[in-house]
């Protein structure tokens, strides 16, 4: 009888190949089985990211998780998605599922965490984040001292990202895409569009950094972020 397979969940990173972890980029190379998510008929922005690195003899799943969904229509989506990473795991083989960014930092791992980590010897291995690359790339620190750094979806309705910015130091605004207008509306309305960045793609080799206003919001991706850093105390 196997005994059953451990299951890893690895972030890759923001999009450069060389942000992997040492820790991520051993698991990756070691395991017989490999699961990525992407939206349907797209390539996995995860599996890209790592392809450099993948020995070329693994067993690869290809999951679909939506997006913006509500929880109980989404939930027996996510628990179909998982099945062909829980029968790996039964048979004994050891699963590393990959997650752009951080697994728990909006990270799609979390869905399979909590479907199978009941289960399955469970390890999770942090990544670098967005939240953190895109700073760096566009050359501005985020906080200083005791400032308050606040991370928003800019999925979140009209009146609650306007208090949220009201009350915040700094802040990172993610998820864009088909709401960027919005979130750049009430950056006008606040008076922080001057200290506001626009970065999409970061650490790619199609990073864009735009000027706020000369976005097109009919070509704003996923994965962008504005970014709105204290003002400098030095």
């Amino acid at each position: 009888m196997n005994s059953k397979g451990r299951l890893y969940g690895i972030g890759v990173g923001p999009g450069d190949p060389e942000l992997l972890t040492l820790k991520a980029l051993r698991l990756l190379r070691s395991a017989s089985v490999i699961a990525y998510q992407s939206a349907i008929d797209r390539e996995s922005i995860a599996r890209k990211i790592v392809s450099p690195y993948l020995p070329g003899n693994q067993t690869e799943i290809l999951y679909h998780l939506p997006k913006a969904l509500e929880p109980e229509k989404a939930k027996p989506i996510y628990d179909k998605e998982v099945e062909p990473i829980d029968k790996h795991l039964a048979a004994g083989r050891d699963v590393v599922v990959l997650c752009e960014g951080d697994p728990f930092f909006y990270g799609s791992f979390m869905y399979i965490y909590t479907r199978l980590s009941g289960e399955y010897h469970t390890e999770v291995v942090p990544g670098i984040s967005s939240l953190m690359a895109c700073p760096v790339s566009l050359g501005v620190p985020f906080t200083y001292y005791n400032d308050i750094l606040t991370v928003l979806p800019a999925t979140l309705p009209p009146e609650k990202l306007t208090a949220q910015l009201l009350a915040t130091d700094a802040a990172a605004i993610m998820k864009l895409g088909r709401h960027f207008t919005k979130v750049r509306d009430i950056l006008h309305q606040l008076g922080l569009d001057t200290r506001a960045k626009y970065i999409e793609r970061a650490t790619t080799s199609e990073q864009k950094i735009i000027p706020i206003d000369e976005v097109n919001p009919q070509e704003v991706p996923y994965f962008s972020m504005i970014v709105i850093p204290t003002t400098q105390k030095l």
